[in-house]
Parts: C-alpha cells; sequence; structure tokens
C-alpha cells in the first residue's frame, strides 16, 4: 500500500519544486489548489498542469473567495502591488500582498483533506530564508500549527499523526531552482508573478526573488518577462 501526500499546489515555483520532492519521497499526490479570490487563474492553469505532470492521483481545487474580505492587493483590486523593491529590502516588512491567515486556512482544509484520503502527510512549499515577510512562513509557526493538527484530528488522537513537511524552508531560490532542475521539475509551467497577464510583471516581489534565484543558480528561466530589472 503506498503512502499518500496531500500537496499545496499554487502552480507557483515553491509549491511545484515541493510536490516533485514528494514525489520523488514515493508519495503518491493528492494536489489541493485554493482559489481564493486571487486577481488571476494563471496559478490555477498551471497548477492544473503540474498536477498533469506530476500523474497525480487526485487533483482538488477549491473555491473559498477570500476576495469578500479584502485586506490584501492580491485579493483587492484597489490596493497596489508593491513592485521594483530592492531585493535587500525584501522582508524587512510585511506587504500589501500578505493575506491574513492564509497558510493556517489552506493548512486547515488539507489537514480535513488528508483526513478523508488518510493521507500522514501534508506537504507546503513555504519559505522562510528568503521570504517576504509573511508571518505564517516562519518555522515557529509551522511548529505551532503541527500541535495544533496532532490535537485537532482523529488520525492524531489515534496515534496516526499527520505531519506536515516544509522540505524548502530553510532553502534560499537558488537551492530550489537547483533542487527543482534536479528533479526535471517543468518550470515553464509554474507562474509566481502576483499579476495576472501573457507575461510575468518581473518587478513584484515575487519575480524578484524568482528571478534572483535563478541568477545564482546560472539558470535561464523559461518564463517570459515583462521586464527584468538589473
Amino acid at each position: 500500500m503506498s503512502k499518500k501526500a496531500v500537496c499545496l499546489l499554487s502552480g507557483g515555483l515553491d509549491s511545484s519544486v515541493t510536490a516533485y520532492i514528494a514525489k520523488k519521497q514515493g508519495y503518491e499526490i493528492y494536489a489541493l489548489t485554493i482559489k481564493y479570490g486571487q486577481r488571476h487563474k494563471k496559478e490555477i492553469d498551471s497548477a492544473k498542469q503540474i498536477a498533469s505532470s506530476l500523474n497525480a492521483k487526485k487533483h482538488v481545487i477549491i473555491d473559498l473567495n477570500l476576495r469578500k474580505f479584502g485586506g490584501s492587493s492580491l485579493t483587492d483590486k484597489t490596493l497596489d502591488i508593491e513592485i521594483d523593491h530592492k531585493l535587500e529590502d525584501i522582508g524587512k516588512k510585511i506587504p500589501s500582498t500578505y493575506v491574513p491567515a492564509r497558510n493556517t486556512i489552506f493548512l486547515s482544509i488539507a489537514l480535513a483533506y488528508a483526513e478523508v484520503v488518510n493521507a500522514e502527510t501534508i506537504f507546503i512549499g513555504a519559505t522562510a530564508t528568503d521570504y517576504s515577510g509573511y508571518p505564517d512562513c516562519r518555522p515557529e509557526y509551522f511548529e505551532a500549527f503541527q500541535k495544533m493538527a496532532d490535537l485537532a484530528t482523529k488520525k492524531g488522537i489515534q496515534g496516526k499523526k499527520i505531519k506536515i513537511k516544509t522540505p524548502l524552508l530553510k532553502l534560499s531560490k537558488k537551492d530550489i531552482v537547483k533542487k527543482g532542475s534536479k528533479l526535471r521539475v517543468p518550470f515553464e509551467k509554474t507562474w509566481s508573478c502576483y499579476k495576472g497577464g501573457t507575461k510575468a510583471c518581473g518587478r513584484c516581489d515575487s519575480c524578484l526573488l524568482r528571478l534572483k534565484g535563478f541568477k545564482e543558480a546560472n539558470m535561464k528561466d523559461p518564463i517570459e518577462y515583462q521586464s527584468i530589472l538589473d
């Protein structure tokens, strides 16, 4: 009987590499994507392509419209997505793209799904090294969520705890790109830009960190950009 993992899959670089790590570790993949009211559907399309490339056992897409709350430039079009930050300034403050309690919401849904399909592990592609100032991407956050998950589930009470795995947490974008390359992640199918469109903007924090990772890994990012800052 194969071991099962729920992989939170946004269609971005980090979640895609994480899902491929789970696959490499021998897990049967149950991909989970959340349509949370983000500005565009580009990353959802990417998630579908990545799930297909992984030969995921199942890919569930959940509609959860956080746009009704607002509070983030990713869900509220009246708020501007910040651009052209200096790389050294990214992460010094919580940006407008922070979606309130997003990882807590996503992990809670993943926890419920893991119980239903009897998965022993949840994979999430959070990173703390090159992170953009999000409080729910810190190691202590995941340690706390793990304790909660152990207490909150039938599996946990029965001694079959669902493990939350964050294999990229301490890796830089450079190392993530290198690891993804070794795993043959189809980078051309991924989407990291906070904005929609045919090409990635090349100016939001997510684009800047992604481009930095590929540059430092001495690799060319296969997706197209509207502009690339020096």
